[in-house]
Protein backbone atom coordinates (compact mmCIF):
# COMPACT_ATOMS: atom_id res chain seq x y z
CA UNK A 1 0.00 0.00 0.00
CA UNK A 2 1.37 3.82 -1.04
CA UNK A 3 1.69 5.85 1.76
CA UNK A 4 0.95 9.03 1.11
CA UNK A 5 3.95 12.15 1.61
CA UNK A 6 1.41 15.06 3.38
CA UNK A 7 4.45 17.20 3.70
CA UNK A 8 5.92 16.52 0.20
CA UNK A 9 2.24 17.24 -1.59
CA UNK A 10 1.83 20.64 0.79
CA UNK A 11 5.84 21.77 -0.03
CA UNK A 12 4.66 21.35 -3.75
CA UNK A 13 1.62 23.23 -3.30
CA UNK A 14 3.11 26.01 -1.95
CA UNK A 15 6.07 26.22 -4.19
CA UNK A 16 3.10 25.80 -6.95
CA UNK A 17 1.16 28.78 -5.44
CA UNK A 18 4.37 30.95 -4.85
CA UNK A 19 4.87 30.59 -8.63
CA UNK A 20 1.89 31.36 -9.70
CA UNK A 21 1.52 34.50 -7.32
CA UNK A 22 5.06 35.71 -8.76
CA UNK A 23 3.64 35.92 -11.99
CA UNK A 24 0.47 37.42 -11.08
CA UNK A 25 2.40 40.00 -8.98
CA UNK A 26 4.47 40.70 -11.96
CA UNK A 27 1.53 40.99 -14.40
CA UNK A 28 -0.44 43.25 -11.85
CA UNK A 29 2.21 45.86 -11.61
CA UNK A 30 3.04 45.99 -15.33
CA UNK A 31 -0.34 45.95 -16.87
CA UNK A 32 -1.93 47.91 -13.79
CA UNK A 33 -4.49 45.79 -13.34
CA UNK A 34 -6.54 47.07 -10.62
CA UNK A 35 -10.44 46.65 -9.64
CA UNK A 36 -10.52 50.32 -7.72
CA UNK A 37 -8.94 51.81 -10.65
CA UNK A 38 -11.31 50.15 -13.31
CA UNK A 39 -14.21 51.28 -10.81
CA UNK A 40 -12.84 54.63 -10.39
CA UNK A 41 -12.42 55.29 -14.21
CA UNK A 42 -15.82 54.29 -15.32
CA UNK A 43 -16.95 56.60 -12.51
CA UNK A 44 -14.77 59.26 -12.87
CA UNK A 45 -13.80 59.43 -16.92
CA UNK A 46 -15.92 57.06 -18.02
CA UNK A 47 -13.32 55.32 -19.59
CA UNK A 48 -13.91 51.08 -19.38
CA UNK A 49 -10.93 49.80 -20.28
CA UNK A 50 -9.68 48.29 -16.70
CA UNK A 51 -13.81 47.57 -16.17
CA UNK A 52 -12.87 44.87 -19.19
CA UNK A 53 -9.83 44.15 -18.22
CA UNK A 54 -11.38 42.79 -14.76
CA UNK A 55 -14.63 41.34 -17.34
CA UNK A 56 -11.87 39.32 -18.74
CA UNK A 57 -10.32 38.42 -16.03
CA UNK A 58 -13.80 37.24 -14.35
CA UNK A 59 -15.28 35.24 -18.02
CA UNK A 60 -11.44 33.67 -18.07
CA UNK A 61 -11.88 32.51 -14.43
CA UNK A 62 -15.54 30.77 -14.85
CA UNK A 63 -14.66 29.09 -18.14
CA UNK A 64 -11.38 27.56 -16.35
CA UNK A 65 -13.18 26.55 -13.42
CA UNK A 66 -16.37 25.46 -15.55
CA UNK A 67 -13.34 23.53 -17.53
CA UNK A 68 -11.53 21.79 -14.07
CA UNK A 69 -14.99 21.05 -12.76
CA UNK A 70 -15.95 18.83 -15.65
CA UNK A 71 -12.98 17.12 -15.93
CA UNK A 72 -13.41 15.94 -12.03
CA UNK A 73 -10.24 17.78 -11.37
CA UNK A 74 -11.60 19.99 -9.26
CA UNK A 75 -14.92 19.92 -6.77
CA UNK A 76 -16.40 23.57 -6.39
CA UNK A 77 -18.94 22.66 -3.44
CA UNK A 78 -16.36 22.04 -1.07
CA UNK A 79 -14.94 25.79 -1.28
CA UNK A 80 -16.43 28.50 1.17
CA UNK A 81 -18.14 30.04 -1.04
CA UNK A 82 -20.62 27.66 -2.15
CA UNK A 83 -22.24 26.60 0.90
CA UNK A 84 -25.97 26.43 1.30
CA UNK A 85 -25.88 29.20 3.96
CA UNK A 86 -25.99 32.30 2.36
CA UNK A 87 -25.20 35.74 4.66
CA UNK A 88 -26.88 37.87 2.67
CA UNK A 89 -26.58 41.15 5.00
CA UNK A 90 -22.79 40.64 5.73
CA UNK A 91 -21.75 40.55 2.03
CA UNK A 92 -23.90 43.41 1.15
CA UNK A 93 -22.67 45.65 4.16
CA UNK A 94 -18.68 43.74 3.88
CA UNK A 95 -18.53 44.31 0.62
CA UNK A 96 -19.53 47.76 0.65
CA UNK A 97 -17.89 48.81 3.42
CA UNK A 98 -14.77 47.23 1.52
CA UNK A 99 -15.02 49.43 -1.45
CA UNK A 100 -15.41 52.46 0.40
CA UNK A 101 -11.77 51.11 2.48
CA UNK A 102 -10.15 50.42 -1.12
CA UNK A 103 -10.57 54.27 -2.39
CA UNK A 104 -9.49 55.49 0.85
CA UNK A 105 -6.34 53.07 0.80
CA UNK A 106 -5.36 53.97 -3.02
CA UNK A 107 -6.01 50.25 -3.78
CA UNK A 108 -7.26 46.59 -2.85
CA UNK A 109 -5.62 44.04 -0.99
CA UNK A 110 -4.13 42.80 -4.18
CA UNK A 111 -2.62 46.51 -5.63
CA UNK A 112 -1.67 47.19 -1.89
CA UNK A 113 0.74 44.26 -1.96
CA UNK A 114 1.62 45.09 -5.55
CA UNK A 115 2.14 48.78 -4.28
CA UNK A 116 4.49 47.59 -1.43
CA UNK A 117 6.51 45.81 -4.09
CA UNK A 118 6.78 49.24 -5.84
CA UNK A 119 8.03 50.64 -2.72
CA UNK A 120 5.00 52.47 -1.71
CA UNK A 121 5.42 52.90 2.12
CA UNK A 122 1.77 54.01 2.69
CA UNK A 123 0.79 50.50 1.22
CA UNK A 124 2.77 48.51 4.10
CA UNK A 125 1.03 50.94 6.62
CA UNK A 126 -2.35 49.40 4.94
CA UNK A 127 -0.92 45.79 5.26
CA UNK A 128 -0.58 46.30 8.50
CA UNK A 129 -3.82 47.94 9.68
CA UNK A 130 -5.82 45.80 7.37
CA UNK A 131 -4.01 42.49 8.75
CA UNK A 132 -4.83 43.31 12.58
CA UNK A 133 -8.14 44.33 11.51
CA UNK A 134 -8.66 41.70 9.47
CA UNK A 135 -7.56 39.44 12.05
CA UNK A 136 -9.80 40.95 15.11
CA UNK A 137 -12.77 40.72 12.59
CA UNK A 138 -11.84 36.55 12.33
CA UNK A 139 -11.23 36.32 16.46
CA UNK A 140 -11.28 39.09 18.08
CA UNK A 141 -13.37 41.84 19.84
CA UNK A 142 -14.65 42.24 15.81
CA UNK A 143 -15.59 38.82 15.74
CA UNK A 144 -18.66 39.19 17.79
CA UNK A 145 -19.71 41.94 16.13
CA UNK A 146 -19.66 40.60 13.23
CA UNK A 147 -21.55 36.93 14.34
CA UNK A 148 -24.08 38.23 16.45
CA UNK A 149 -24.53 41.47 14.61
CA UNK A 150 -24.50 40.53 10.93
CA UNK A 151 -23.93 36.44 10.27
CA UNK A 152 -27.14 35.96 12.45
CA UNK A 153 -29.18 36.88 9.29
CA UNK A 154 -28.78 34.19 6.58
CA UNK A 155 -31.12 32.45 4.01
CA UNK A 156 -30.57 28.62 4.00
CA UNK A 157 -30.99 27.05 0.66
CA UNK A 158 -32.32 23.33 0.20
CA UNK A 159 -29.28 22.90 -2.22
CA UNK A 160 -25.39 24.59 -2.07
CA UNK A 161 -25.63 28.50 -3.20
CA UNK A 162 -23.67 28.15 -6.55
CA UNK A 163 -26.06 28.76 -9.83
CA UNK A 164 -25.30 25.64 -11.11
CA UNK A 165 -26.26 23.93 -8.09
CA UNK A 166 -29.76 26.01 -7.90
CA UNK A 167 -30.32 25.36 -11.63
CA UNK A 168 -29.93 21.57 -11.42
CA UNK A 169 -32.12 21.33 -8.29
CA UNK A 170 -35.36 23.32 -9.51
CA UNK A 171 -35.17 21.24 -13.04
CA UNK A 172 -33.66 17.93 -11.62
CA UNK A 173 -31.40 17.59 -14.28
CA UNK A 174 -27.17 16.98 -13.37
CA UNK A 175 -25.40 19.52 -11.85
CA UNK A 176 -22.58 19.13 -14.27
CA UNK A 177 -24.52 19.82 -17.16
CA UNK A 178 -26.15 23.08 -15.25
CA UNK A 179 -22.19 24.17 -14.92
CA UNK A 180 -21.51 23.59 -18.17
CA UNK A 181 -24.91 25.49 -19.67
CA UNK A 182 -24.22 27.90 -17.18
CA UNK A 183 -20.28 28.68 -17.19
CA UNK A 184 -20.70 29.23 -20.79
CA UNK A 185 -22.86 31.56 -20.80
CA UNK A 186 -22.37 33.74 -18.28
CA UNK A 187 -18.18 33.16 -18.24
CA UNK A 188 -18.92 33.73 -22.23
CA UNK A 189 -20.90 36.93 -21.42
CA UNK A 190 -17.92 38.51 -19.69
CA UNK A 191 -15.10 37.42 -22.05
CA UNK A 192 -17.83 39.32 -25.07
CA UNK A 193 -18.04 42.62 -23.04
CA UNK A 194 -14.70 42.98 -22.82
CA UNK A 195 -13.47 41.61 -26.11
CA UNK A 196 -16.29 44.07 -28.37
CA UNK A 197 -14.41 46.55 -27.98
CA UNK A 198 -11.44 46.17 -30.58
CA UNK A 199 -9.34 49.75 -28.81
CA UNK A 200 -9.31 47.00 -25.73
CA UNK A 201 -7.45 44.56 -28.20
CA UNK A 202 -3.79 45.59 -26.94
CA UNK A 203 -0.83 43.11 -25.56
CA UNK A 204 -1.43 45.23 -22.12
CA UNK A 205 -4.91 44.48 -21.18
CA UNK A 206 -5.34 41.18 -22.77
CA UNK A 207 -2.51 39.98 -20.90
CA UNK A 208 -3.94 41.55 -17.46
CA UNK A 209 -7.36 39.67 -18.29
CA UNK A 210 -6.31 36.23 -19.30
CA UNK A 211 -3.43 36.86 -16.97
CA UNK A 212 -5.31 37.41 -14.11
CA UNK A 213 -8.21 34.72 -15.08
CA UNK A 214 -5.30 31.65 -15.12
CA UNK A 215 -3.80 32.72 -12.32
CA UNK A 216 -7.21 32.32 -10.12
CA UNK A 217 -8.02 28.75 -11.89
CA UNK A 218 -4.03 27.70 -11.12
CA UNK A 219 -4.54 28.04 -7.36
CA UNK A 220 -7.89 26.48 -7.86
CA UNK A 221 -6.37 23.62 -9.07
CA UNK A 222 -3.16 23.58 -6.91
CA UNK A 223 -5.85 24.11 -4.00
CA UNK A 224 -8.49 21.53 -4.97
CA UNK A 225 -6.17 18.87 -6.99
CA UNK A 226 -2.43 19.03 -6.16
CA UNK A 227 -3.35 19.50 -2.45
CA UNK A 228 -6.10 17.10 -2.01
CA UNK A 229 -5.70 13.94 -0.37
CA UNK A 230 -8.22 11.79 -0.43
CA UNK A 231 -7.39 9.82 2.87
CA UNK A 232 -5.19 11.63 5.12
CA UNK A 233 -3.24 8.81 7.14
CA UNK A 234 -3.90 10.23 10.04
CA UNK A 235 -7.45 11.28 10.46
CA UNK A 236 -8.90 8.53 7.61
CA UNK A 237 -10.68 11.62 5.98
CA UNK A 238 -10.40 13.89 2.94
CA UNK A 239 -8.04 16.70 3.18
CA UNK A 240 -7.33 19.94 1.98
CA UNK A 241 -3.68 20.74 2.69
CA UNK A 242 -2.02 23.84 2.90
CA UNK A 243 -5.25 26.19 3.59
CA UNK A 244 -6.50 27.88 6.65
CA UNK A 245 -9.96 27.42 6.11
CA UNK A 246 -9.29 23.13 5.56
CA UNK A 247 -11.40 23.76 2.27
CA UNK A 248 -10.50 24.11 -1.31
CA UNK A 249 -9.30 28.15 -1.98
CA UNK A 250 -8.07 30.20 -4.58
CA UNK A 251 -6.77 33.80 -4.30
CA UNK A 252 -8.35 36.27 -1.80
CA UNK A 253 -6.32 39.03 -0.25
CA UNK A 254 -7.75 39.74 3.36
CA UNK A 255 -7.72 36.63 5.56
CA UNK A 256 -4.23 35.95 4.08
CA UNK A 257 -3.20 39.19 5.53
CA UNK A 258 -4.32 38.38 9.15
CA UNK A 259 -2.83 34.30 8.72
CA UNK A 260 0.51 36.16 7.50
CA UNK A 261 1.10 38.64 10.46
CA UNK A 262 -0.03 35.74 12.89
CA UNK A 263 2.95 33.31 10.96
CA UNK A 264 5.21 36.12 11.39
CA UNK A 265 4.41 37.33 15.22
CA UNK A 266 4.18 33.15 16.57
CA UNK A 267 6.95 32.24 13.86
CA UNK A 268 8.32 29.54 17.03
CA UNK A 269 5.08 28.15 17.45
CA UNK A 270 5.34 24.73 15.30
CA UNK A 271 1.49 24.88 15.12
CA UNK A 272 2.26 28.15 12.63
CA UNK A 273 2.68 26.88 9.13
CA UNK A 274 2.84 28.18 5.79
CA UNK A 275 -0.35 28.13 3.64
CA UNK A 276 -1.28 28.87 0.19
CA UNK A 277 -2.83 32.33 1.34
CA UNK A 278 0.63 33.60 3.13
CA UNK A 279 2.65 32.23 0.36
CA UNK A 280 0.73 34.22 -2.44
CA UNK A 281 1.02 37.44 -0.02
CA UNK A 282 4.81 36.66 -0.64
CA UNK A 283 4.60 35.93 -4.18
CA UNK A 284 2.71 38.97 -4.71
CA UNK A 285 5.28 41.32 -3.67
CA UNK A 286 8.24 39.57 -5.12
CA UNK A 287 6.53 39.61 -8.69
CA UNK A 288 5.94 43.28 -8.39
CA UNK A 289 8.83 44.13 -6.79
CA UNK A 290 10.83 41.82 -9.67
CA UNK A 291 8.59 43.99 -12.26
CA UNK A 292 9.66 47.33 -10.56
CA UNK A 293 13.00 47.12 -10.34
CA UNK A 294 13.95 45.39 -13.65
CA UNK A 295 11.88 48.61 -15.27
CA UNK A 296 13.35 51.00 -13.17
CA UNK A 297 9.66 52.07 -11.86
CA UNK A 298 10.77 51.31 -7.67
CA UNK A 299 10.56 53.93 -6.08
CA UNK A 300 9.84 55.01 -2.02
CA UNK A 301 6.67 56.99 -1.92
CA UNK A 302 5.19 58.22 1.83
CA UNK A 303 2.19 60.32 3.02
CA UNK A 304 1.44 63.60 1.89
CA UNK A 305 -0.24 65.14 4.60
CA UNK A 306 -2.35 64.24 7.66
CA UNK A 307 -5.59 63.59 5.69
CA UNK A 308 -4.01 61.64 3.43
CA UNK A 309 -2.69 59.56 6.71
CA UNK A 310 -6.02 59.25 7.81
CA UNK A 311 -7.67 58.30 4.81
CA UNK A 312 -5.69 55.44 4.61
CA UNK A 313 -5.36 53.83 7.95
CA UNK A 314 -9.33 54.14 7.69
CA UNK A 315 -9.43 52.92 4.02
CA UNK A 316 -6.92 49.67 5.44
CA UNK A 317 -9.55 49.33 8.85
CA UNK A 318 -12.54 48.91 6.22
CA UNK A 319 -10.74 46.46 4.49
CA UNK A 320 -10.14 44.55 7.25
CA UNK A 321 -13.16 44.10 8.42
CA UNK A 322 -15.12 44.03 5.36
CA UNK A 323 -13.76 41.53 3.26
CA UNK A 324 -13.87 39.39 6.63
CA UNK A 325 -17.50 39.87 6.74
CA UNK A 326 -17.58 39.39 2.93
CA UNK A 327 -15.90 36.36 2.90
CA UNK A 328 -13.62 37.87 0.45
CA UNK A 329 -12.59 41.08 -1.41
CA UNK A 330 -12.38 42.11 -4.76
CA UNK A 331 -10.26 39.36 -6.03
CA UNK A 332 -11.51 37.18 -3.36
CA UNK A 333 -15.41 37.56 -4.17
CA UNK A 334 -14.81 39.13 -7.24
CA UNK A 335 -12.57 37.00 -8.59
CA UNK A 336 -12.63 33.45 -6.98
CA UNK A 337 -15.43 33.13 -5.22
CA UNK A 338 -17.93 34.36 -9.16
CA UNK A 339 -15.40 32.22 -10.78
CA UNK A 340 -17.57 29.67 -8.87
CA UNK A 341 -21.12 31.13 -9.56
CA UNK A 342 -21.63 31.58 -5.96
CA UNK A 343 -24.91 33.72 -5.25
CA UNK A 344 -22.98 35.21 -2.56
CA UNK A 345 -20.27 36.50 -5.14
CA UNK A 346 -23.24 38.31 -7.19
CA UNK A 347 -23.62 40.13 -4.22
CA UNK A 348 -21.20 41.13 -3.77
CA UNK A 349 -20.09 43.00 -6.46
CA UNK A 350 -22.57 45.60 -6.51
CA UNK A 351 -21.46 46.11 -3.15
CA UNK A 352 -17.97 46.70 -4.18
CA UNK A 353 -19.40 49.52 -6.94
CA UNK A 354 -21.53 51.18 -4.31
CA UNK A 355 -18.71 51.69 -1.66
CA UNK A 356 -16.32 52.47 -4.13
CA UNK A 357 -18.44 55.48 -5.31
CA UNK A 358 -19.52 56.34 -2.23
CA UNK A 359 -15.69 56.92 -1.62
CA UNK A 360 -15.04 58.63 -4.96
CA UNK A 361 -17.90 61.08 -4.02
CA UNK A 362 -16.39 61.83 -0.41
CA UNK A 363 -12.53 62.62 -1.92
CA UNK A 364 -14.41 64.59 -5.03
CA UNK A 365 -16.12 66.64 -2.40
CA UNK A 366 -12.86 67.12 -0.05
CA UNK A 367 -11.26 67.82 -2.71
CA UNK A 368 -13.51 70.77 -3.74
CA UNK A 369 -13.75 72.19 -0.52
CA UNK A 370 -10.10 72.32 -0.41
CA UNK A 371 -8.81 73.01 -4.02
CA UNK A 372 -5.41 74.41 -2.74
CA UNK A 373 -4.23 70.94 -0.81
Amino acid sequence: MNTVDISLISQQALWATFVVTLLLGAIMQRTSFCTMGAIADLFVMSNLSRLRQWSLAIGVAILGVMLLSSFGLIDVSKSIYTSSKLMYLSILIGSTLFGLGMVLASGCGSKTLVRIGGGNLKSLVVFLVLALVAYMTLRGLLAVIRINMLDAFFITLNSNQDLPSILSAQLGQSRSSSHLMLGSIIGGAFVLFALLDKSFWTAKNLLAGFGVGLAICAVWWISGYLAFVAEDPNTLEEVFLATNSGKMESLSFVAPYAYSLDWLMFYSDTSKVLTIGIVAVLGMVCGSAGVALVTKTFRWETFLNPEDTANHLVGGALMGFGGITALGCTIGQGLSGISTLALGSFLAIPGFFLGAYLGLRYLQVRLASNPCS
